[in-house]
């Protein structure tokens, strides 16, 4: 185990969104709307000054379709449009830069799927990765070393699940969340699930039979008769659930580091675009980082 903070995996658009949900209108003397900007940058500083981590990483849907799409024309249809001014796609690339963390997308994949493969990868090699998210999907990748920081529209207090207390809340392992969406379904991203089989239900099947393949395989085992008879009307369509809900933890990645510091170089960076910003009240936060986070010069940069 690798001694040190945690590394930072960090879902940018979904904090984005949660903040300009959250937040009210913030915006430039000059018009230019910035509340979620300020709220994934006010996320960020408590994240670096309170967890110290050993680097950070970010994470980034694209624009286009996705292998889930591809497989189910509807998927995540339902989800809410943002009302209101976001910030230009050309803002964030710069505040992304500005931290100067890598930042990591793929063709055909959702940024919860790389977020799952750096937090596998950098497991491997015995680092503490922490999801922060406001995507319960990610909830399935907090195994072993793992952990999710669960952010929700309000920002804070945001809460800290590892594998032990996902087993508390839900009687169920990460890893059979998954299934247990594939079954009750998951509004969120327009996936109907099994008429009838609702949280108890789903959750007493994965506890017995495990997984969804697993249950498929033994309908004749299960009980009532309406449950075993709706499964088997629906069997192709929870396999096809459980491959939008399972995270894929494959994706491929460019060579590279998977995680950077902050260093004093990036925090003048951020320092300026907060003045562009106008982001006057988080200079003192970037003050106290500096004083307290002992930050690398570039060259020193791991």
């Amino acid at each position: 185990m690798i001694i040190g903070g945690p590394v930072l995996l960090i879902d940018v658009f979904s904090l984005l969104f949660r903040a300009h949900f959250a937040l009210p209108p913030l915006s430039t003397r000059a018009g230019e709307p910035t509340a979620a900007l300020y709220g994934l940058s006010s996320l960020l500083l408590k994240l670096l000054r309170e967890e110290k981590p050993r680097g950070t990483a970010f994470a980034l849907d694209r624009p286009e379709a996705t292998f889930r799409h591809a497989a189910y024309a509807p998927y995540k249809e339902s989800r809410p449009k943002a009302e209101g001014a976001l910030p230009d796609a050309e803002r964030v690339t710069a505040l992304l830069m500005a931290f100067g963390f890598p930042t990591f997308s793929a063709p055909e994949f959702e940024a919860d799927d790389i977020l799952a493969t750096l937090a596998r990868e950098l497991a491997d090699l015995g680092e503490r990765p922490m999801v922060v998210t406001g995507d319960r999907d990610c909830l399935q990748v907090a195994r072993g070393p793992v952990t999710v920081l669960l952010v929700s529209r309000g920002q804070f207090p945001a809460e800290r699940l590892d594998e032990a207390a996902i087993v508390r809340r839900y009687g169920l392992r990460p890893a059979q969340l998954p299934d247990y969406a594939a079954l009750v379904g998951d509004p969120s991203d327009n996936l109907p699930g099994v008429p009838g089989i609702g949280p108890k239900t789903a959750t007493r099947l994965l506890q017995r039979f495990g997984s969804v393949p697993s249950l498929l395989e033994h309908l004749a085992e299960v009980e009532p008769t309406r449950t075993r008879e709706a499964l088997m009307a629906h069997a192709d369509r929870v396999r096809l659930w459980l491959l939008l809900t399972r995270l894929r933890d494959d994706v491929p990645l460019p060579p590279g580091p998977r995680y950077a510091p902050l260093t004093k170089e990036h925090l003048e960076q951020v320092r300026d675009l907060f003045r562009v910003l106008e982001f006057d009240s988080l200079m003192p936060r970037l003050n106290r980082l500096e004083r307290e986070g002992g930050l690398p010069h570039a060259g020193q940069a791991t």
